[in-house]
């Protein structure tokens, strides 16, 4: 553990040096963008409106100042820069960097138990009425029994989910390791046959409370190379930038005096 620490406030000294030789500059504007890029992504993830404010009253509740959190925020500004400039023009991904990516991605998901379960969302609003909640609850319930009666699941989530993110592929997130679903959402796959759809089910998925309404799929096909080819291609470009970064780092380590004091 000491030594990851030390080896961290290492790079992170060398980072800094080679900032200031270049002349690498991060302006509290690009800080605010990317505390704005964080809450967009967690709005991405949780279907509901994130705001900047709601991220950093996320940070005070863990503990974390606001300016600790800034200055982490300027460090990984600072380090894709350095990468960009420095390590990006060691790299070159090629089509065969993608397939070994993708078969070791392979390799990981054949060792999990992957699931696909497709959900149609209502969200219950914080400090709705109670009135207001059996209303959710009852319109979700007549979807279930809709679509336990025939009518086209997929079409249902599109019309009336509140998670946008998955509006667009009939509820699903895709193939994903069983252990990465949220409890509530595990306990409905395994009590759901395939290809069923499940009564309307109020669950807490991380500050939430929603109604949800599960399909478990068949067990899921792992895609295609050719269908997952340009995630594969990033994924082999980061981890070559990952590699480069590193050797970068090491001689840098070779030609600069580091003073760090404890």
């Amino acid at each position: 553990m000491y030594k990851e620490l030390l080896d961290r406030m290492i790079d992170d000294r060398l980072e800094e040096q080679q900032a200031d030789k270049a002349h690498i500059q991060v302006a509290p504007e690009e800080i605010d963008r990317g505390i704005t890029n964080i809450a967009t992504q967690a709005q991405q993830q949780q279907g509901r409106p994130v705001t900047a404010a709601d991220v950093m009253g996320e940070v005070r509740r863990r503990g974390l100042s606001e300016q600790d959190f800034r200055d982490e925020i300027r460090r990984q500004i600072l380090e894709g820069k350095l990468i960009e400039l420095r390590v990006r023009p060691r790299v070159r991904t090629t089509d065969q960097d993608a397939r070994n990516a993708y078969q070791h991605w392979v390799n990981e998901l054949q060792q999990q138990q992957l699931v696909d379960v497709r959900l149609l969302a209502k969200r219950v609003l914080p400090g709705s009425t109670q009135a207001e909640q059996q209303a959710v609850m009852t319109l979700a319930q007549t979807l279930a029994q809709q679509a336990q009666s025939g009518q086209d699941f997929c079409k249902l989530v599109e019309q009336y989910s509140d998670d946008p993110s998955t509006r667009g592929s009939c509820g699903s997130r895709g193939p994903q390791p069983f252990k990465d679903l949220f409890p509530p959402i595990q306990q409905l796959v395994q009590t759901v046959p395939a290809g069923k759809i499940s009564d309307a089910t109020r669950v807490h998925i991380g500050q939430d409370d929603v109604i949800v309404i599960a399909m478990p799929m068949p067990q899921a096909r792992v895609p295609s190379y050719e269908q997952v080819k340009n995630e594969m291609m990033q994924r082999a470009l980061l981890d070559g930038l990952e590699h480069a970064r590193k050797l970068w780092l090491e001689e840098l380590r070779h030609n600069v005096y580091i003073d760090v004091r404890l």
